[in-house]
């Protein structure tokens, strides 16, 4: 009968790194391209050589424990990590992709450790600040990435469940700032807070879709 896998068995990528004398790999992942309110935030990790974190993954398919306990392994284990965001205000200001690529900016310029190399997740980053390799599909792919993606997303998470309770209408603490029923509706009937993105539609929020459940 076939073992299960390890975390060890995560580390294809990351082998291949270090075959290039590459140890301080920086994996950058953002988080909250998609909603309507809130920052866009990016973070990046570097673990080390040899370094796995049991039950990393793409975030999305954690619940919500799974990635505050993950994400407290990552802190403690990891060589380095470091987080960095767009406001709202530049989003709107900028555009949601400039405002992505400063988000990750940040993120690798608070690194306590220069990394060797960095590794993002989809295409290549037009404008991010550092020579960069891109995998489609990395938070599933590459171990640091998937460290990434979970350390972003439960910063994000956190920073809206804060506003939340500012503002009660729309159903932060559950929806994260995404286009959900209520949040639509909470929009129509009560307005916009200097949290939404007003270059968005939210104006037009009769969206004939259905808004992922970010809570996972």
């Amino acid at each position: 009968m076939p073992s299960t896998p390890g975390p060890d068995d995560t580390l294809e990528y990351e082998r291949g790194f270090w075959r290039r004398d590459l140890v301080n790999v920086a994996g950058v992942d953002e988080v909250g391209r998609g909603p309507i309110a809130g920052p866009v935030v990016a973070a990046a990790v570097i673990l080390g050589e040899g370094v796995a974190i049991e039950g990393a993954t793409d975030s999305k398919a954690l619940t919500p424990q799974q990635r505050s306990e993950i994400a407290r392994e990552i802190h403690a284990r990891a060589a380095a990590v470091a987080l960095g965001a767009a406001s709202v205000r530049e989003i709107d200001r900028h555009n949601i992709l400039q405002a992505t690529t400063r988000a990750m900016t940040r993120a690798l310029a608070r690194l306590p450790v220069p990394p060797d190399h960095v590794v993002v997740d989809g295409l290549p980053v037009r404008g991010l600040a550092w020579e960069h390799e891109a995998v489609v599909g990395g938070d599933g792919l590459v171990h640091s990435i998937a460290c990434a993606s979970i350390v972003a997303k439960v910063c994000r998470d956190r920073l809206m469940k804060r506003l939340a309770p500012r503002y009660p209408k729309y159903g932060w603490e559950r929806n994260m700032g995404y286009a959900t029923r209520r949040h639509r509706r909470a929009v129509r009937e009560v307005g916009l807070t200097p949290h939404h993105r007003t270059t968005f539609g939210l104006l037009q929020l009769e969206l004939p879709f259905a808004a992922p459940d970010p809570s996972r």
